[in-house]
């Protein structure tokens, strides 16, 4: 199952529409059942797998981008499968056969503050340099690891327990659903002395994610509020069904 995101089905930009065209093609190709969901039917599948708290925490997410964080956690934990941003366009390669594995799967990123850019993965996965100024973390695009897996388990009940736990409408959607906690969740599971060896741990990082799958640069989303970098809190009511559409 490919699963992916966009909040409004009736405001698709063409651009990002081409995108998500590309997983559908893929989908098929492959053998795969492809389904787009959207703020109702991501409501409606957390209700029924997961329930009410989960429900609510979804509902409290003020902007697209944290509702699709929040609901891929959702989706992989309640039922396993391989989520993929919207805004990611499939680049014909084959997909492999570890995709059906009992693993998380998860992108490895480095972030450089000095330069505020981020760094190449042929640079850290093949040269094994490194510097003090690098950020490490896993990304949480794309997403593949069977039902109930125990890191995609502990990110969603940390997400929900912030979002349900927190008053303020200013959550820091990268820290609170977004890599951060995926990537907070991940260290602490791997921190965890466990009995199997390093070969047999339980997730796995996509080093050739880019040969599959790119992010498409520009999209006409990116330049305005539907960008969650460019979002401001304060202009998004966190309930009576003030969202943002697109």
């Amino acid at each position: 199952m490919i699963v992916q995101f966009w909040d409004d089905p009736s405001a698709v930009p063409a651009d990002v529409y081409e995108c998500l065209e590309s997983w559908r093609t893929a989908a098929r190709a492959l053998g795969f059942t492809h389904v787009l969901f959207d703020d109702a039917s991501s409501e409606r599948f957390v209700a029924r797998f997961l329930g009410r708290s989960f429900a609510a925490a979804l509902a409290r997410c003020p902007h697209p981008a944290m509702r699709s964080d929040y609901f891929r956690l959702c989706y992989v934990f309640a039922v396993g499968g391989f989520y993929v941003d919207a805004d990611d366009i499939y680049c014909g390669r084959e997909l492999p056969e570890w995709l059906c594995d009992p693993r998380l799967k998860v992108q490895p990123l480095i972030y450089d503050a000095l330069s505020d850019a981020m760094v190449a993965p042929d640079v850290f996965l093949e040269e094994r340099k490194e510097s003090p100024n690098w950020i490490f973390y896993v990304n949480n695009n794309p997403l593949i690891a069977p039902a109930r897996h125990p890191i995609v388990e502990s990110a969603l009940a940390r997400a929900t327990r912030v979002i349900l736990g927190d008053s303020d409408s200013r959550l820091d959607i990268q820290a609170t659903t977004g890599p951060g906690n995926l990537t907070r969740s991940l260290v602490e599971h791997a921190l965890v002395p466990r009995s199997t060896a390093p070969q047999c741990r339980d997730f796995a990082f996509l080093c050739d994610w880019t040969d599959f799958s790119a992010s498409r640069w520009p999209l006409s989303y990116r330049d305005d509020e539907r960008n969650w970098r460019l979002w401001r809190p304060g202009r998004v009511e966190k309930d009576a069904g003030t969202r943002l559409s697109g």
